[in-house]
Order: structure tokens, then sequence, then C-alpha cells
């Protein structure tokens, strides 16, 4: 379900209920763009309001969830913190049935006075907003502005007032009388969809909410005509007097395959057989079981820009090389042509004479014997011809070892940008990104990392650490420099590593120092390094994992980082599998 206006009031009632009158507003941090979390005391609760006025996935809503800040703080966040810091929450409302919200804060001037400041968060798709306002509705911040250029209709400017979007002329459900409702219906084309009718003529509703509105009335893809007003009506009315009186159910709706594909304040059957609604204590529960993978990748897309940019680039040169020398390659087949010409001119001499163009020569090493049509060089003798075809064949001979070490040198280059893809597809925090950053800087990518200047002292992040059902740590590898740290530094000679097959992903060690952990242990271990590889895109596929002793691991020199070779070991295939998922399989 879309965040519609029926969400909006559901979650502003937990909000209002949560919070209380007088929440103190302790820290303001945009950990996104467009995204401002706002840090509440109530007494010793604590809670986080989180307003996202993303395009994607705008949302109001309180979250459990802690967010890693940016070292500097965005202009907006200073404003915010500026005039709200420290301020009190005196309510939270929706503005008629429209998918914006207003906080209202009580707090003092730049002077000292008491005064009322608004947050207002307008929640609508690509249009949504958030605004600080003053006691007059002057909008003294804006996360996003409008001007005349965007739109002629409304602009959002720092000292203009505040104004609503643009009536959409429909009406709101909230308070729709009976007699209204039929009108509407009695006026709307019989032969249209019952979803459209709901969709086109109130405001704030999704289509989900349509949908699902009509299949409770009228059974699936029902129409106007098929479904009598009063049967229509009869839903209608009682899912908005629920909405209106609070009687919600936050709903998270899972696909056949178990990946949430929906949220709802209500059970969502309409999606047929396959689909579970599961539901969840809370609206702050729910959102963050529905956003927080889909932030992180979204949040870790916005600050890696720079090194998708770099990486896609990279590998894009990389492979029209590759193709180049290919096909560089494939023409060294012609050496051996050139030098079986060079030998039938040479045996050929005595019928030879200069400013031939062509000749026509025997091949006795053919069986049976055959003529051979040679083109020759009317300037040169016919050794000096015979001479001409050695050296192409002397200059392919040479050409296909230099082609062939340039050709794996390449292939290693791209396999690299491989592994770095995808630990940055893996990647959740600032730090994670500066440690890609850094290595790809040490990697020789200097000159294409404008305006990157890496730390004087740059202090080594931590792996992912778990602890097995029998009790053994496991170390994951972050990133290749942290990899090849994990096995060739922090491993001792006994501990197990474990790693993909084939694929680019992290090297997972098994503290054990040569002891043997149980069977349970080891598919735990190999289940991580699947997981964290780059074979969990696969999908419900297992994924072969080799593993050994630390010892019989070693990496070449001259390497780039988390390439390693290793002897002795075995191979498991295991379902992939992160932490926190372990249960799960």
């Amino acid at each position: 379900m879309a965040f519609d206006a029926g969400m909006l009031r559901a979650v502003l009632r937990e909000i209002n209920r949560e919070t209380g009158e007088g929440a103190k507003l302790e820290k303001i941090y945009q950990p996104a763009r467009d995204e401002v979390t706002l840090t509440l005391r109530m007494g010793k609760n604590i809670r986080r309001l989180v307003i996202n006025a993303g395009t994607s996935s705008p949302r109001v809503c309180l979250s459990d969830l802690s967010r890693e800040n940016p070292t500097v703080a965005p202009m907006f966040c200073m404003l915010l913190r500026k005039h709200l810091a420290g301020a009190r929450l005196l309510r939270c409302e929706q503005i008629g049935f429209e998918r914006a919200a207003r906080f209202v804060f009580a707090g003092y001037d730049e002077m000292g006075y008491a005064t009322e400041k608004s947050l207002i968060a307008e929640v609508m798709g690509k249009y949504s907003n958030l605004m600080l306002l003053d006691a007059s509705d002057k909008i003294a911040a804006v996360l996003r502005p409008v001007d005349f250029t965007t739109s002629r209709l409304r602009q959002v400017l720092p000292g203009m007032t505040y104004e609503l979007p643009p009536p959409q002329g429909k009406a709101s459900p909230i308070g729709e009388t009976r007699e209204g409702f039929f009108a509407k219906y009695e006026a709307y084309p019989p032969e249209l969809p019952l979803d459209k009718f709901i969709l086109s003529t109130y405001l704030g509703t999704s289509r989900q909410v349509a949908q699902q509105i009509a299949f409770l009335a009228g059974g699936p893809d029902a129409l106007c005509r098929d479904v009598t007003a009063d049967a229509v009506w009869a839903v209608f009315s009682k899912w908005f007097a629920d909405l209106d009186a609070g009687r919600v159910t936050p709903t998270l709706v899972l696909s056949p395959d178990g990946t949430p594909v929906d949220f709802a304040y209500a059970p969502e059957t309409y999606r047929g057989a396959g689909y579970e609604n599961r539901v969840c204590p809370d609206f702050a529960g729910l959102f963050d079981a529905f956003f927080a993978e889909r932030d992180r990748i979204e949040r870790t897309r916005q600050r890696a820009q720079d090194l998708i940019r770099l990486l896609s680039a990279a590998k894009g040169r990389l492979v029209r090389k590759l193709d180049a020398q290919t096909a560089e390659l494939a023409d060294t087949a012609k050496g051996e042509e050139y030098r079986r010409t060079g030998d039938l001119i040479i045996a050929n001499l005595y019928r030879l004479r200069r400013g031939d163009r062509i000749a026509s020569l025997y091949d006795y090493t053919l069986d049976p014997p055959a003529e051979v049509t040679v083109e020759l060089d009317p300037r040169l003798s016919p050794s000096d011809n015979a001479e001409r075809f050695y050296k192409h064949y002397r200059k392919s001979k040479t050409a296909k070892a230099v082609l062939s070490e340039q050709i794996e040198r390449c292939r290693a280059e791209i396999e690299y940008l491989d592994s770095v893809e995808s630990f940055l597809d893996r990647a959740e925090t600032e730090q994670d990104l500066a440690d890609i950053r850094d290595e790809l800087y040490r990697a020789g990518y200097a000159s294409r990392m404008k305006n990157y200047a890496p730390a004087k002292q740059n202090k080594p992040s931590k792996p992912t650490e778990t602890v097995t059902p029998g009790g053994y740590r496991v170390l994951i590898g972050r990133n290749n420099l942290q990899n090849d740290r994990l096995t060739f530094k922090v491993a001792a000679r006994g501990d197990l590593w474990f790693h993909a097959k084939g694929v680019p992903g992290s090297h997972v060690i098994l503290l054990c120092d040569g002891a043997e952990p149980s069977a349970e242990d080891y598919t735990f271990a190999a289940s991580l390094a699947a997981g964290y590889s780059k074979a969990n895109a696969a999908g419900g596929a297992t994924v072969p994992v080799d593993y050994t002793r630390v010892c019989n691991v070693k990496k070449p020199a001259g390497a780039r980082p988390g390439f390693v070779i290793y002897k002795t070991n075995y191979t498991a295939y295991v379902l992939p599998r992160r932490i926190g998922e372990w249960e799960k399989g």
C-alpha cells in the first residue's frame, strides 16, 4: 500500500499515543538527503520519529532502528537544530484528509520569547517535501525548494506563506454521507471498474485500498454495474469509520516466497492465494520490517555514487580492452599459415623471379599435394618475400604470448572489480564506503578519484562477527583489504577458512585453533560464506563453498587484495544465509 492519507491518519494516531503531549525534542539528525530523524524524550522513554520525504518511500513513522549519520550535518539539518533544538512536541495532526502532517512544537525564538513553530511533512510521492514554519506559517526552511521553473501552481520557498497543494476536486471519505455517496455512485459510468470509482472520486485513497474495498464489495475485477450502491456503501462506510476510530491492524503483506511486498493498515485479501498477511504489534515495527533493508540499499546507493560510476567506467574500459585483445589473439592463429607459406617459397625459389605478383606452387606437405596460390610483393626478391612471411610468423608468435598474458591480467582485474562491486552492494555504513575508497586508491585508481585524499591514519574497521551454535567465533570480511587482514594476520594457522567457490565474496574465518568443530558449526560458517558472496543473488539454490585450514591458504606475490590460492580443500554445498537468517533455514 502506498503511504496514503489513511495510513498517515493511522500512524499519526500512534505517534500521539506513544509520545503524548510535551515530548522533548533532544536530537535532530539527517541521515539521508531526504530523511530527518527526531529523537523525542518522554521521561525515561526515548523514541525516534522518522520523516522521509524521498520519492521512492516517503513516510512518517516511529522507528526503533538506529541509522548512521554523516559526520557533517547538512544545511537543512542545521536550520532545524537552530529553530527546534530543545522544543517540545505539542501535537501532531493531519491536515484535512491530505497526505500532509503538521507537527507543532513549543520553543523559544532568538530573543528568548516563547513561540510555536511547525514542521510540515508532505508525503506525496515525487512531490514529497518537508518544511519548517514560524508562528505565522511563513516558511523558515524547506528541504526541497520549489520555484517558478519547477511548478507554476505552487511555489515553496523560504519567506513565503505555506499553502496546501492545489485541490484535486475529490471528496473526503471521512464523514461522507449515504446520500452523497449514492449520488456520486449513480453519476459514475457503470461500465468502469469499481476500484477506479473509489480512486477517482475520493481523496487520499491509494490504489491498494480501492482494490481491497472493491474486492470486499463485489469480488475480483468488479465493475460498477455489477455491484449495487448499497453493497459498496456498506463496505466503504465501515472501512473509513474503522479508520477514523483507530480500529486498524498494522499488516505486513508477504509474497508466496516470503518477501515483503506491501504494508497496510488492514489485511489485504484481494491479492489471492499464496500471499500472507502478517500482523505487526505497531506501525513502527511494520515500517522497520518493510523498509530496513530497502533504505540501507538506497542510502548506500546515494552515498556511493562516485564509487558506482568509477567501477562502472573502469569495468567498461576493461571489457572493451578484453574484446580487442581477444580479437587480436584470434588473428595470431594465422601464424602457422605464414610459416608454411615462407617454407613453400623457399622450396620453390628456383621457379620464382623478382616482380612476380602471384605464384601457383605445389604444397607437397598436404595429403594429397595441392596447388596453392601465394601473393608476392613484386618489389622484393623471392627470398625477401619468404623472409616477409617469416617475420609475420615471428610477430604473431610473440604477440600470442604477450596477448595471452595481457588477457589474463585483464580478466583478473575485472574479477577484482567484481569483488569490490559485491562488497559495495553489501556496504552498510559510511566506514564501509570509506574502506572501499581507500582500497581502490591503493589499488591504483587514485587518478580517477577526484577530490579524494586518503586519511593519514585510517583506523582499520572491524569485521562482522558472530558465534556458531557450538560457541565458536566467526569473523566475516567486509572488503578485500579486510579479507587479507583476517586470513593472514588475525587467523591462526589452525583456524578454518571458508569462501564461496568461484565468485567474489567475504573470507569467513571459523576461530577454532586446530580443534574440530561439529558438523553444524561447519555448515553454519559455510552458509555465511555463501550468504556474504555474490552467489547469494541466485535465490534459493545451494552454493558450493570451499573450506580448508588457514595454513593451506597462500597469497601470490603482487596479487590484488583479497586474491588467494589454496590447496587441500573440501567443498560443501549449502544454502546461503546471513547473520540472523540461520534460524529460518
